[in-house]
């Protein structure tokens, strides 16, 4: 075998080991996002008007947000109604 074809042999099988390696480590994040629903959604079934608060609480600060990058983008500087 050519050196080349020994650089190109080792950089598949370094390729497929870094697949796996990114296989498992999604599976393991896919597990845990699962598990962290299951316990939002248990949370929220116990306590309803305390999941209502923390969603309107979260939609005003993604409204917030969305003021403040429209008023960032303004590009000449003056205020808008």
């Amino acid at each position: 075998m050519t050196e080349e074809t020994n650089t190109t042999q080792n950089s598949a099988a370094n390729d497929a080991t870094l697949v796996d390696r990114a296989k498992e480590a999604l599976s393991g994040a896919g597990e845990a996002i699962r598990d962290a629903y299951d316990g939002v959604v248990d949370a929220a079934k116990e306590n309803p008007k305390t999941a209502a608060v923390i969603a309107a609480g979260a939609a005003a600060a993604v409204a917030g947000a969305a003021f403040g990058a429209t008023k960032l983008r303004n590009k000449d500087g003056s205020e808008q109604a």
